[in-house]
């Protein structure tokens, strides 16, 4: 029997973006195969008729819907789509028991939970349903793409692959087996301690107060999360962090391994000056590569963006979203 947890939804709006008032705003929740009940905002352009396209967005990693997600979301509503922002397991509104946990399997789910949700709603038509991933969901994007067949467009926005930095470091600077094994050996003797102080021993959001001599990237979080241009309270990344042993399978599972056998249409879109490009220009070039279905895939690198900016446009109206209409509209009809 399929069970859905009563969960504390807001009712007040407390987004990081103001409310469009060409756009209806509902919550709504849906139960993945592991049984976890997850929170989602639903936005339906107003005065819309008959079954719409739609689309599931999620992330970034250790972001809620109230962030960019939800921005995405609302905007894209606001263009003709029903969208469904949505939290994923264990964290934010959304249940799990252990909170602040990540996985590879489970996140993937997430996105193919919200696309059995958009499948039965009675405003979605289900053969025209996409996904938007931001950040590193991006990564959890494409894989669930290349998965779930019912999904027919997908854009991984300022992707991360998030199995790909966890074993291999940024920029690939601890890719060798004995800087692997310490990470393994720090995350088991974590686990022991965590259940002898009886919780969870958290890794950390953002940096605050920020270093004078922090990184570049760093500095771009920052100015996201720390601020209020898209602090949120209930924002991994915004406060507390992940559980430092949160990522530990992602050491070991490589998420885009099939990507070149996805058959629907596929965007990627990066910055320039993003510190993540890197991800995004590999992981197109690893789903282009021997693959018959290469026609429908496309690398849209924004000149002059960041890797923030297109979270929320960064002030400067970074993110294309005329663009991913007309993606979106060329291959959900």
């Amino acid at each position: 029997m399929i069970v859905k947890e009563e969960l504390k939804l807001t009712a007040e709006w407390d987004k990081t973006f103001p409310k469009s008032e060409k756009v209806n705003h509902s919550k709504v929740t849906f139960v993945n195969r592991y049984g976890i009940t997850l929170a989602a905002d639903l936005y339906m352009p107003k005065n819309a008729e008959g079954k719409l396209p739609a689309v599931a967005v999620c992330g970034p990693f250790g972001a809620v819907k109230e962030q960019c997600s939800g921005l995405y979301a609302q905007t894209m509503a606001e263009r003709g789509f029903l969208t469904l922002a949505f939290d994923p397991s264990f964290t934010g509104e959304s249940g799990g028991a252990v909170r602040y946990m990540a996985s590879p399997d489970i996140n993937t789910e997430d996105f193919m939970a919200a696309v059995d949700f958009l499948s039965l709603c009675e405003l979605a038509d289900p053969d025209r349903i996409g996904i938007i991933g931001i950040c590193g969901w991006g990564g959890m994007a494409l894989n669930a793409a290349a998965l779930d067949t019912r999904i027919k467009a997908t854009v991984a926005s300022t992707m991360y692959d998030m199995t790909r930095v966890n074993a291999k470091g940024y920029f690939d600077s601890e890719d060798s087996e004995e800087a692997r094994y310490e990470k393994r050996k720090a995350m088991c003797a974590q686990r022991l301690e965590d259940l002898r102080s009886g919780e969870y021993r958290l890794g950390g959001g953002v940096v605050d107060p920020l270093p004078e001599d922090a990184p570049y990237f760093v500095k771009d979080y920052y100015d996201y999360y720390k601020t209020s241009r898209g602090y949120h309270p209930r924002s991994l990344n915004s406060n507390g962090g992940w559980n430092v042993v949160g990522c530990e399978s992602f050491l070991n599972q490589p998420i885009l391994r099939y990507s070149n056998e996805i058959r629907s249409a596929v965007l990627v879109m990066h910055g320039d000056k993003a510190h993540s490009c890197y991800f995004g220009r590999d992981a197109y070039a690893d789903m282009v590569k021997d693959s018959k279905y290469a026609d429908n895939k496309e690398l849209l690198i924004i000149p002059g963006a960041t890797h923030t900016d297109l979270y929320d446009g960064g002030g400067k109206g970074a993110i294309p979203f005329d663009r991913l209409a007309a993606f979106f509209a060329e291959y959900l009809r």
